[in-house]
């Protein structure tokens, strides 16, 4: 076992005391603070070539990735492990007059010991063995441990038979620029330096699965992420008469109910169930109050994949759609049935029919109708519409469907589903191929070696329970099921784009050794010091070794 605590500690504390929070200039200060450190290593001093910045591509936000490599001499192997971790973190409104303190661990650790806090976040406080503040956690302390085994492996080229890149990845948080602009500097190190990529190691944070949970997890994957999306038209009334319109808001409300939080809709595989699909928008398109019903309402849903396509998905979400739209119109004749009976008024069954359809669908029989002459117009909406910059990817995609809606000649209240952001692939290592057999087995030998200096259990799982970047170095489903993310995504080639080819060329086996904590993206984020900054870099150190060397 390496003597890791202190050092890696120290680097934390340096990488959280620059504010970086993802979409401002402190993405670029971290990535230039981090590049000159490594530079002024003696390796990088004598290999200056060996570490660069890299500015995303495609990008309205100026930043940087950092990459660093290290080529052994042990032996003649070009296999190479990739070390990735992200140095952007989310915001630190949430430490309200702590503010000023966040990115300062030990200033906020004794100025949270003041404060009424939760019993566990004063168990931690009192113990002295947790580290708060933004971005101990998620995830510069995962960093930390990357750059301490580039620092060592630069110390000690001599046992390496392989190659280790350092990955240090920007907007994480948002869009995952970093890693996909990534993607094109790990393709060029492999041709120019002809490194063939074994293993990703990432260094996202893991965290209790339930309250009592002492498990420290490594992830062999993540699970996928998409972002269903339903744009929901229906027929404005006068709200004296309200019965003569279909509210789209009451049609987006069934939706909800029949989607968010249903157990039916979780993907599960390999022995694990994901969260269930959640709403994370709810809204309509009204500026300004009348006594009109809405035109039309949006929502879109959080949705974890781990063996569905986003083909299957969509399918899937059609059923559920016309179940929810069948509800709100029997639902609806019911209360106007009770209504009229009230009212002493005649009842005659309400004329709306269930309609639901994918975009694709929509802009097809679109085109077919009206040719060049929608393709130009739609092509010129969605130019002048990217000059909106506050506008971001899902309500472009929605304000893209509003127009397209405007085309078609059938107005009848329709729900139109779409994905609205980007996919993200699961990524499963299972032992399908020789490298994740290979990775897998230095993956069981890490463990074996470091449990006896650890009194916790250090468990295995499948799938990383929340989207992180290791989606994008892996991509398993074929080419038919990306097809169907491109034909529905309204912003795809405008405002989205993603290189799935490239992510399909590279196909890294990668899992996850990240820092062990509580409450990350909250204001107790902390992290447990001995699991961060002494087992986990082990681990990482046991997997890199076995794979390269053996």
């Amino acid at each position: 076992m390496l003597k890791t605590y202190e050092e890696v500690l120290r680097v934390t504390n340096e990488l959280v005391n620059i504010e970086s929070i993802v979409n401002t200039e402190g993405e670029i200060d971290i990535s230039k603070s981090l590049a000159k450190t490594i530079s002024s290593l003696p390796y990088f001093q004598k290999n200056s070539s060996y570490v660069f910045t890299s500015r995303t591509i495609d990008d309205e936000v100026e930043r940087y990735n950092v990459f660093a490599f290290v080529k052994g001499t042990k032996g003649d192997s070009n296999k190479t492990v990739v070390l990735m971790g992200h140095t952007d973190t989310v915001g630190i409104d949430d430490y309200n007059s702590l503010k000023e303190k966040a990115c300062l661990p030990n200033e906020l650790h004794e100025a949270l010991k003041s404060e009424k806090v939760p019993p566990l976040v004063r168990e931690h406080l009192e113990s002295n063995e947790w580290l708060f503040g933004r971005g101990t956690l998620d995830m510069k302390s995962g960093v930390a441990s990357h750059y301490y085994l580039l620092k060592y492996y630069s110390e000690h080229p001599e046992e390496l038979n392989g190659n280790i890149v350092f990955f240090a990845e920007c907007d994480e948080e948002d869009s995952s620029h970093g890693v996909l602009s990534g993607l094109t500097d790990l393709k060029r190190l492999k041709e120019e330096h002809g490194f063939d990529y074994a293993a990703l190691i990432n260094s996202d944070f893991v965290a209790p699965k339930y309250e009592g949970d002492e498990s420290r997890y490594i992830y062999k994957g993540s699970v996928g992420k998409l972002l269903p999306s339903f744009y929901i038209t229906g027929a404005e009334s006068h709200v004296g008469s309200s019965f003569e319109g279909l509210d789209p808001n009451y049609i987006a409300a069934e939706l909800t109910r029949q989607i968010a939080y249903n157990p039916e809709l979780c993907d599960q595989s390999l022995g694990e169930t994901p969260m269930p699909p959640v709403s994370l928008k709810q809204t309509d398109f009204k500026e300004t109050y009348t006594v009109q019903t809405a035109l039309a309402s949006y929502v879109y849903y959080n949705f974890f994949v781990q063996s569905w396509s986003p083909k299957e998905v969509l399918e899937k979400l059609k059923i559920h759609a016309e179940m929810a739209f069948d509800n709100a119109i029997t639902n609806l004749n019911n209360h106007y049935k009770r209504y009229c009976e009230i009212s002493g008024q005649e009842y005659a069954k309400l004329p709306w029919k269930t309609r639901v359809l994918f975009y694709e669908e929509l802009e097809q029989s679109i085109i077919v109708e009206y040719g060049d002459d929608y393709k130009e117009h739609i092509k010129i909406f969605k130019q002048e519409l990217l000059k909106n910059k506050a506008l971001d990817v899902r309500m472009y995609s929605a304000r893209v469907v509003e127009e397209v809606w405007k085309w078609s000649k059938d107005k009848s209240p329709a729900i139109i589903i779409f994905y609205s952001s980007l996919y993200s692939p699961c990524v499963e290592v299972t032992g399908k191929n020789e490298k994740e057999k290979n990775l897998l087995m230095a993956l069981d030998y890490a463990v074996e070696k470091v449990q006896p200096y650890y009194d916790k259990p250090i468990v295995q799982k499948n799938y990383f329970p929340h989207i992180c970047d290791m989606s994008c170095v892996a991509i398993n489903v074929d080419e038919d099921s990306v097809n169907s993310v491109i034909n529905n995504n309204p912003s795809w080639g405008s405002k989205h784009y993603v290189n799935y080819d490239a992510i399909r060329e590279l196909n890294i086996p990668a899992i996850n050794i990240g820092p062990y904590g509580y409450d990350a993206h909250n204001r107790y984020e902390r992290t447990e010091l001995k699991y961060t900054m002494e087992i986990m870099p082990n681990l990482t150190k046991l997997v890199i070794d076995k794979l390269l060397n053996n």
